[in-house]
């Protein structure tokens, strides 16, 4: 965990340390895996390319995804006097600061480390919170660059895409190569290999994701101390998103385990499959701080 003056985390620590090693086993393997196909020498340049670029441009990549654009100080003054003041008590180095015009109300933090990172919030998270309450949701996205759990869902994003590439285009990386030693075909085991790959990978991604939402939201209710403005915005967020079009909400499904509240109606199937802790738990931690803090009301 990075030194500031953000809570530390045994928890979330422990569990960076368990989900980097796990994908640093799976790396490995895959890596493996893919050496040992004769005919796969584009196939490797191919995801070794898209990986390094992953891990490099990961900011660059998720800012434009959600076409945001990096504003500076005079673009969006009171933004960016928010961060410093919160980077100054922080004591942390400050992000690129960018702006999605886009009526959903949500922010998300991404890069490789806190000197290479960016905070994005939309447009319509500024139109719907106070001053306080952004306040708030910004100390949670700072505190996911500080203690660096972003750097892992990086690394974890990375891998599940390099994986869920191979399991949709590994027939023409294996198309050289006809069958392995018993005769399989190289492209099926390519896929099913791929596809187990994804699947680990997007489970050690969700085992820590739910857990870093909580973390972020302890960690800067405390920086603040106003656990009760990150619980309104909280109120405020979930409701609204729940009346966002479906279209402008899968224009965000990219990098939804990034964002500050999930980008799917409570109906959605997807829902099952939430990168993020339920409301009511979130709550009911914010208050536990907040009685902890005596916040008065």
């Amino acid at each position: 965990m990075a030194r500031t003056r953000f809570r530390s985390d045994r928890g979330l620590t422990l569990r960076m340390g368990g989900v980097g090693f796990g994908l640093g086993l799976l790396y490995v393997a895959f890596g493996a895996f893919l050496i040992s196909q004769t005919n796969f020498a584009f196939g490797v340049v191919v995801v070794v390319g898209m990986s390094w670029g992953q891990w490099y441009f990961s900011d660059t990549l998720a800012l434009r995804s959600m076409s945001a654009k990096v504003v500076s100080p005079q673009q969006a003054p009171e933004l960016h006097a928010m961060i410093d003041r919160l980077c100054a008590l922080a004591d942390m180095p400050k992000p690129r600061v960018a702006v999605s015009v886009t009526d959903m109300p949500n922010a998300f933090a991404t890069g490789r480390s806190p000197k290479h990172s960016a905070v994005c919030v939309t447009t319509g998270i500024m139109q719907r919170l106070d001053a306080d309450e952004l306040e708030g949701v910004l100390a949670h996205e700072l505190s996911h660059v500080a203690n660096r759990d972003v750097t892992v869902m990086t690394v974890a994003s990375s891998l599940g895409l390099l994986a869920g590439f191979l399991t949709r285009w590994g027939m023409y990386f294996g198309g050289g190569r006809s069958s392995n030693k018993n005769g399989a075909p190289a492209f099926i085991i390519v896929l099913l290999v791929s596809a187990v790959v994804y699947a680990i990978s997007f489970i050690l991604t969700r085992s820590l994701s739910r857990y870093r939402e909580l973390s972020a939201d302890r960690s800067g209710a405390y920086l603040t101390g106003r656990p009760s403005k990150l619980s309104s915005a909280l109120v405020k967020i979930s409701g609204d998103m729940a009346r966002i079009p479906n279209k402008d909400l899968r224009e965000g499904q990219a990098i939804s385990a990034f964002f500050f509240a999930p980008a799917i109606n409570r109906e959605s199937v997807s829902a099952l499959f939430s990168t993020h802790p339920p409301l009511e738990q979130r709550m009911e931690q914010l208050a536990k701080v907040s009685a902890e803090l005596s916040e008065p009301v």
